[in-house]
């Protein structure tokens, strides 16, 4: 197999949830200018739909609310009956809850852990067969759960259940790298740190302020995670298994001091 290809996604099938804006839109554009056929879902339509017409036909908008068992299984079930195999699905769809210590509200705390940590699990359960139907270990499937560098340091905020959410979510990606390894399907995470988007309105308001904390002196951009997601996704890391890839400029690894929140 040559190297001239080793980043190639042509001929794959991938699903994206949150796919239709911030991070999830730039995985799903980067996929499809590798050559993908790339479904995004997300819970609101009118969204799903724009961003199809934006990235063009081999975009496909599958709108589902993921954050219920029920909703996993309802987007596998729609995926099945249009394709009869899935080559890369990326556990984009997430929240955030930020609230005082004192006051923090149980619905913060199940709202976050269930779409950031049970849904990206019973999403891909649900999405076994699809995924293992034509995986191998020469050509394995890819399962990409898209955590943060919040499971791995502390930011400033009282976003109790983000950190734990997050955290959890990096461990259970080597549990389930560990269980599907067999089948021929490659579990990884990908730790954005600070990028634009409507989760992190620090950087995508204010991102010169963030900027300044971080060792690379500027928030991260399209090629940065579409880089790292392509990686993640393509051949070049079928020997990366269970690993989490930090796409941070250096806040977790190359950070003396404390940081402006990513």
């Amino acid at each position: 197999m040559s190297l001239n290809n080793l980043f190639s996604l042509e001929g794959r099938t991938a699903l994206v949830t949150g796919g239709s804006r911030g991070i999830g839109k730039i995985i799903a554009k980067a996929f499809i200018e590798q050559g993908a056929t790339v479904y995004i879902s997300s819970r609101k339509t009118a969204a799903c739909e724009e961003t199809s017409v934006e990235l063009g036909p081999k975009c496909i908008p599958l709108p589902m609310d993921v954050s219920t068992v029920e909703g996993c299984r309802a987007l596998a079930a729609a995926i099945g009956e249009r394709e009869d195999h899935l080559d890369i699905l990326v556990n984009n769809a997430g929240a955030a809850w930020g609230v005082p210590f004192e006051e923090f509200p149980e619905s913060g705390w199940d709202k976050v852990m269930d779409l950031n940590v049970k849904s990206p699990f019973f999403l891909t359960q649900a999405l076994h067969e699809l995924l293992k139907t034509k995986a191998s270990h020469q050509a394995p499937s890819k399962v990409i759960n898209i955590t943060s560098i919040d499971g791995m340091r502390l930011n400033p905020w009282d976003t109790y259940s983000y950190h734990a959410s997050k955290a959890a979510l990096i461990y259970l990606t080597k549990r389930m790298a560990a269980r599907l390894i067999k089948d021929g399907i490659i579990v990884t995470s990908l730790a954005p740190g600070a990028f634009a988007s409507e989760m992190n309105r620090a950087a995508r308001d204010h991102g010169d302020a963030v900027a300044k904390g971080i060792p690379m002196q500027r928030i991260g951009n399209f090629d940065d995670m579409a880089g790292a997601a392509i990686f993640l996704a393509s051949r070049a890391s079928d020997y990366v298994v269970g690993d989490t890839l930090v796409v941070d400029g250096g806040l977790v690894n190359a950070s003396l001091g404390t940081s402006i929140d990513a």
